[in-house]
């Protein structure tokens, strides 16, 4: 089976864990030449990065960034100069359209263990009611995988969950109830050692048995683990046995769990799930 041509969808990957080693090197070379950071930067690396998207066969991307201030940028020209690009990459690609659709938790999962999470709590309530979809990292570490914190993260509403793989008996049930879409990140999760049992010990093995939950294969960090989306496809066939109608199948899963809206969501069922 020819997994890049298969139209995939990826709603978990960070833009500065996406970068190419090219385009790491080129700004590399810049860097050391010039010992400072521009706004040169942002604008060579989101081209590659939904460049490299695009030619894996993704065919929707939810691409999540934080913006950070630096000496050189505020958080707002940070943020200006993503939009920026972004408008640009889209007119070059006329079929494709972006906007901002959902909020992330994200960061060091043992910075603020045990329930701490709370205080963004006013924000993720804010974005709830300005329409933003919430997707949340969740159980990404034993540290933060509390019954406090989780049930804290529960309360936000998310649409979607990543990572999921400290949480308890009881939360996978709410899990389930809820019938959340989980974005699964194997080659992050089985390289960074933060599951056991290598790919096959990876818990994508229980939650596709669950019924009510949809899961959407995500990369993370593609540069950081080099695996494409296309090769986590890959991965799930090879130590799953997955046969082709399966990969099709999942591939299509992470539909209704997108954030861009119903007309996307139709657009990836006429192209993803042919009658």
């Amino acid at each position: 089976m020819e997994y890049v041509e298969l139209p995939k969808i990826k709603l978990h990957a960070h833009l500065t864990g996406s970068i190419s080693r090219q385009a790491l090197h080129e700004i590399w070379l810049r860097k050391k030449e010039t010992g400072n950071t521009d706004l040169d930067d942002p604008l060579v690396v989101m081209p590659e990065v939904l460049t490299d998207f695009l030619n894996d066969g993704v065919c929707y991307l939810e691409l999540r960034t934080t913006p950070r201030s630096t000496p050189q940028l505020s958080a707002e020209q940070y943020i200006a100069t993503l939009v920026d690009t972004i408008s640009l990459f889209e007119y070059e690609n006329p079929q494709l359209h972006t906007r901002v659709v959902d909020l992330d938790l994200c960061g060091d999962p043992t910075a603020r263990p045990n329930g701490e999470i709370s205080i963004f709590t006013p924000v993720f309530e804010e974005a709830n009611t300005k329409g933003l979809g919430i997707t949340v990292h969740f159980a990404e570490a034993e540290a933060s995988g509390s019954e406090e914190e989780l049930s804290t993260l529960l309360s936000w509403k998310p649409g979607r969950l990543g990572h999921v793989i400290w949480e308890g008996e009881d939360t996978k049930k709410e899990i389930a109830r809820r019938g959340l879409c989980l974005e699964l990140c194997l080659s992050c999760n089985v390289k960074a050692d933060m599951v056991i049992g290598g790919f096959e010990g990876h818990h994508f093995g229980h939650w596709r048995e669950v019924e009510g939950p949809k899961i959407s294969l995500s990369t993370d960090d593609v540069g950081v683990f080099g695996s494409p989306l296309s090769n986590e496809y890959r991965l799930v066939a090879q130590h799953f046995g997955l046969d082709r109608q399966a990969i099709y199948d999942l591939a299509s899963q992470p539909i209704d769990g997108i954030f861009g809206g119903d007309q996307e969501k139709e657009r990836l069922r006429r192209l993803m799930c042919p009658r």
